[in-house]
């Protein structure tokens, strides 16, 4: 109880202090790279998307279902060998609740420059720096009731560029069952302002924002599968930027209120097709206003303790993003799943599938008792019942008359050289 009063009066501080700061757009923006190969084929609608345990700064109340321990890396390569690293471990807290940690890091390594006043070095000999990005977030989620979740996020940021910083989120969203496979979530990002205080003594800060996000499972049993609609749209309480080629620092979208089509296509997502087997094939849009952004990738469940997932990502502008993603699960790596998950469910879909074959031991021992069992010995009733009766042997005797008036067949003769019919 102590921790969560201090954490509700950092908060309040951090609010009241944002009145004397200056706002800005973006602040803390890495906390808003989705870093899962997964959402990110399905045009990172993350806060739809279940079971992906590396958007948890997006989508803390999916902990609501985990049922084992995970452990998930990232790793992306963006332009300018800018990368990209993440990792998470989730935990299960008991039934309808559960815990994740992620560690991040976002940034470029071996940048050459220069010293003001130095000459200018000959060839490859110059001096090196790194800028990054470190990122600690710390999720929860609990299932409130059979169809409500909730999950709360707190995010720490250092920022190690020419000038040192630290930047503060926190995040809560609800997620609730409409109908047996349709989901409608909710997530306020920046609940407590998303805050940096740079070294300078500069402090910055972001407003609150909140989304919208749904997903619906549609099971395709003729074809072995499971098909899965992804979407999230715009943020609800500000004008985003809705053009991607940056030609234009005009361009900015409308709020639902004033233009529900406009806010619509400031949206994102994506379709998923999962067979019972474990492949999943993905595709998607980053952003409806452009086909530009398209995504796409796959993912493999092996051994139902590893999934690896491959992700693209094209955009008009920038370079061709390729991101790949690991998840283990070291108990199901020695166990075997609990009665009532779905990995349990997955394994009977493919036990039921399957046709039962007998061994060759089994038709082996039949073709032998079949030729050594003894021939049944004849009962006088079988006998008498087997022998035709009188007016059956009358019937098949045919009468004198017939006889006399059968024709009779010619007689033919067969030679070596020639049939001769008389």
């Amino acid at each position: 109880m102590t921790f969560a009063k201090n954490s509700v009066c950092i908060a309040l501080i951090a609010v009241a202090s944002s009145f004397a700061a200056d706002r800005v757009v973006g602040a803390n923006a890495t906390l808003d790279i989705e870093p899962g190969a997964r959402s990110a084929a399905l045009g990172s609608a993350t806060m739809a998307v279940d079971g992906d345990y590396l958007g948890l700064m997006s989508n803390p109340y999916q902990l609501a279902n985990v049922n084992y321990a995970w452990a998930s890396f990232s790793h992306t390569e963006y332009y300018e060998d800018t990368k990209y690293d993440y990792a998470s471990a989730v935990v299960p807290l008991g039934a309808g609740q559960g815990l994740g940690i992620s560690f991040s890091r976002f940034g470029a390594d071996d940048i050459p420059y220069i010293k003001e006043g130095e000459p200018l070095p000959e060839g490859s000999n110059y001096n090196t720096l790194s800028i990054a990005d470190w990122v600690f977030s710390a999720t929860f989620g609990r299932k409130l009731t059979d169809r409500l979740e909730l999950g709360v996020g707190f995010h720490g940021l250092y920022r190690d560029m020419d000038q040192t910083g630290w930047g503060f989120r926190g995040d809560a969203g609800l997620r609730f069952r409409a109908v047996d496979e349709l989901y409608v979530s909710g997530l306020l990002k920046g609940w407590t302002s998303s805050a940096t205080s740079w070294e300078s003594g500069e402090f910055e800060y972001t407003s609150p924002e909140f989304y919208l996000a749904a997903s619906y499972g549609l099971p395709v049993p003729y074809l072995y599968g499971k098909l899965n609609v992804y979407w999230q749209g715009a943020g609800l309480f500000h004008r985003e930027a809705r053009d991607l080629d940056f030609e234009t620092d005009e361009s900015r979208g409308k709020r639902v209120w004033e233009d529900p089509l406009d806010w619509l296509s400031g949206g994102r997502g994506g379709l998923e097709y999962t067979f019972d087997f474990g492949l999943s094939l993905r595709a998607g849009l980053s952003s409806f206003t452009t086909l530009q952004s398209v995504t796409a990738g796959a993912g493999l469940v092996i051994a139902k303790f590893v999934k690896v997932d491959y992700a693209f990502e094209s955009h008009p502008v920038l370079s061709p993003v390729h991101r790949v993603s690991v998840s283990i699960s070291p108990y199901l790596f020695s166990h075997a799943p609990r009665q009532g998950t779905p990995e349990v469910k997955a394994s009977s879909k493919a036990v039921v599938a399957e046709e039962p074959e007998e061994s060759d031991a089994a038709y082996e021992a039949m073709e032998r008792e079949s030729y050594e069992s003894p021939a049944a010995a004849e009962t006088p009733a079988a006998t008498e019942s087997s022998a035709p009766s009188e007016s059956a042997v009358e019937e098949l005797v045919p009468a004198p008359e017939q006889v006399q008036n059968r024709p009779e067949k010619p007689n033919i003769v067969e030679t070596d050289d020639e049939v001769l019919e008389p």
